[in-house]
């Protein structure tokens, strides 16, 4: 293979990884990637000097591979943050783990006793029936809680009902948070809760300086990175890919290769067959659906306007889900003495009345939403500007299971192709396991045999995950 390219499409963190393993086995990798730089949903943005995530992107994992190249890449450039978040609801913050006192007097006695008299009812008498969000949730922690912290806050990240969200969901982002865990720490402190990480690393100037080093890496060692190049089409016959044709800026041009591997939404990549591919496959396409997101990044003249690392907002009142403070993730990210970045997060469907504000609207509307929350004076906010990211969440809504895996089912015949990544797979993944995809998407080019579709979130990122011997003749997939 030493002669024969590798196409990776996207250049994210799975994309740029798999290419970044591929230079290390003397393999000379092509990726294409159709921004104008590299870290997909992980990119830093950039305003007046002021940087700020697309969302917030905390770097941890117990992947012990994943960990150490992260700190091989920026080494003293990768800082340790203590984790502090509070979540805001009924007008009042609510310290993240919970704390008892704190609850107490922002909840009051007799709800308190209702939230935990609503537990034991679910506990006793749960739903036989388990298939979505909204059930998953109120047989582990009640009625009262599920609508106390969970249903706003998940309505208004998805913008669907929690009966119409999969259960599936649930189990993979908080399965290992309970109630009586809750509960322990809520009266005693303790800081045993799976889901909620005490410290974490950060690249001091955010998320994209680690993706921009991965880059840099993968061409000294004579692989390639197209920035502002867009995959038109793939050509099939029989059960592989013969060819890629690209486009950047008014330039066509063909890319062979031996082996493929696309982070690009899935739902994407099936409609840029050529041939066509069947019909089933386009619908099950078409019936995949994502939660779009946009970010307005405010410049507020005040040195310290919180201490959170971030804000969850619960209350309806307001239309921001979450706040981010830009300057309590890394103080490299505010270039100005005296200011803040703050970044006013919306969930939002592309062309929704959210989405197609102008920007100078949304940022009155998000300066004027920070006001009300009590976070900021008004008159403070000097300057801001808006991103939009589309395809940030893949959504788990009634029947994508069943899309999912036809489309699934059509890919396994393709041979030299294999998606990797968030998108790639339409999956909720967080940064280390896009990364690992694209880890085993390698080595399963070097002749080992993974399954990437069960590189499992929740188990991936809170249990220890050993990647296997490449020397062993047979390795077991991750998950197994």
């Amino acid at each position: 293979m030493k002669g024969e390219p590798v196409v990776i499409i996207g250049a994210g963190p799975a994309g740029l990884t798999a290419a970044h393993e591929l230079t290390k086995h003397g393999l000379r990798p092509i990726v294409l990637e159709k921004a104008d730089k590299v870290g997909g949903l992980a990119r830093t943005e950039t305003y007046k000097g002021y940087r700020f995530d697309i969302g917030g992107h905390r770097f941890y994992t117990k992947i012990p591979e994943i960990q150490q190249l992260w700190e091989e890449m920026l080494e003293e450039e990768f800082i340790k943050v203590n984790r502090l978040s509070r979540i805001y609801y009924l007008g009042r913050f609510f310290n993240y783990p919970l704390n008892f006192f704190n609850a107490l007097i922002n909840l009051g006695l007799i709800e308190s006793l209702l939230v935990f008299l609503s537990y034991l009812k679910a506990r006793l008498f749960p739903s036989r029936v388990e298939e979505t969000f909204e059930q998953w949730v109120k047989n582990r922690f009640g009625e009262r809680l599920y609508r106390t912290f969970f249903k706003t806050y998940t309505e208004k990240i998805w913008g669907i009902p929690c009966s119409t969200i999969q259960a599936e969901w649930a189990a993979q982002r908080i399965k290992d948070l309970s109630l009586m865990t809750a509960l322990v720490n809520l009266f005693f402190g303790t800081k045993n809760v799976k889901t909620l990480i005490e410290e974490f690393h950060y690249p001091i100037h955010g998320p994209g300086m680690m993706w921009q080093r991965f880059s840099e890496v993968v061409e000294k060692r004579g692989g390639t990175v197209h920035l502002d190049t867009d995959v038109a089409s793939f050509k099939w016959e029989g059960n592989r890919i013969s060819s890629v044709t690209a486009r950047s800026g008014k330039e066509l041009f063909e890319i062979s290769g031996t082996h493929y591997i696309s982070s690009m939404p899935i739902t994407e990549l099936v409609k840029r067959f050529d041939p066509p591919v069947p019909e089933e496959v386009l619908r099950a396409a078409g019936n995949l659906h994502y939660r779009d997101f946009l970010i307005v990044a405010l410049i507020v003249d005040r040195d310290l306007l919180f201490p959170d690392n971030w804000i969850y907002v619960h209350n309806q009142n307001v239309k921001v889900g979450r706040i981010q403070n830009f300057k309590n993730w890394s103080s490299q990210m505010v270039p100005e003495h005296g200011k803040t970045c703050v970044g006013m997060e919306y969930f939002c469907n592309k062309g929704d009345d959210i989405w197609s504000m102008s920007d100078s609207d949304l940022i009155r509307l998000a300066a004027d939403e920070l006001s009300r929350i009590g976070l900021a004076v008004k008159s403070e906010v000097k300057d801001g500007t808006v991103i939009r990211q589309t395809r940030a969440y893949p959504v788990y809504d009634n029947g994508y299971r069943e899309q999912l895996s036809t489309i699934q089912e059509f890919l396994k015949g393709i041979e030299n192709l294999q998606t990797v990544g968030r998108n790639g797979m339409h999956h909720y993944n967080n940064q280390d396991h896009s990364m690992l995809t694209g880890l085993l998407a390698v080595r399963n080019i070097l002749g080992e045999s993974h399954d990437l579709w069960t590189v499992n979130t929740e188990r991936s990122y809170y249990e220890e995950v050993t990647i296997p011997d490449p020397s062993c003749s047979k390795t077991p997939a991750i998950g197994d």
